[in-house]
């Protein structure tokens, strides 16, 4: 999994509340047995003119030449609320979304976003309204830095401190997936292994 140490990138406001990942990846969308081509139904309902059509809609942020390149989103209170699929973090990631910034996430989607190297960052509505007002004026210029060791986010010479939970800072900052993460205890493990080996030999 890519490390998150630093980053620095164009942000695009999607400043709405509950979007659900129903909305990051509609179903029909979901038509493959691997992550390869999800990126390209990202966010398909607003980003495309019709359903299941790939004609551009001019109007969807992404879609702007201002916010070409765009690898960090600025969005509203509960974002990736609905259903469970891990579709929707594979198909931000494969779009180049390296972190979302929003007031809260939905639970089962934040925790995806750490196993897949996804930073879901949060800040208050009216820090991340302010961080948006200044990337609008020059997007490709006004970049924002991520600094997640150091757990704050620069905008417009201010940095806005964010809290995250220990493991989840140590999974994304040194690259760790579940199973990566597990293997840092193999001597733990092992050595739980040979207790219980010389404690039930029959089992062996």
């Amino acid at each position: 999994m890519e490390k998150f140490e630093r980053h620095r990138g164009v942000a695009a406001p999607i400043l709405r509340p509950n979007v659900d990942t129903d909305a990051i990846i509609p179903s029909r969308e979901m038509k493959r047995v691997s992550k390869l081509g999800l990126g390209e139904g990202l966010f398909a309902g607003w980003r495309y003119r019709e359903i299941g059509g790939r004609a551009v809609n001019p109007d969807f942020v992404l879609n702007q030449p201002a916010y070409a390149n765009t690898s960090i989103l600025l969005s509203g209170p509960n974002f990736g609320c609905g259903s469970s699929r891990e579709h929707a973090v594979w198909a931000l990631k494969e779009f180049g979304i390296r972190a979302v910034i929003a007031p809260g996430f939905g639970a089962i989607f934040a925790n995806n976003c750490i196993r897949n190297g996804l930073l879901p960052l949060v800040l208050a509505e009216q820090d991340i309204a302010a961080v948006a007002a200044w990337v609008a004026q020059a997007p490709q210029d006004h970049q924002l830095l991520i600094d997640l060791p150091g757990q704050d986010v620069e905008a417009d010479g201010v940095r806005y401190s964010f809290e995250i939970e220990a493991g989840a800072k140590r999974m994304l900052v040194e690259g760790l997936d579940a199973i990566a993460l597990t293997q840092t205890h193999w001597p733990l493990i092992e050595r739980f292994h040979a207790g219980r080996k010389e404690k039930y030999p029959w089992v062996y």
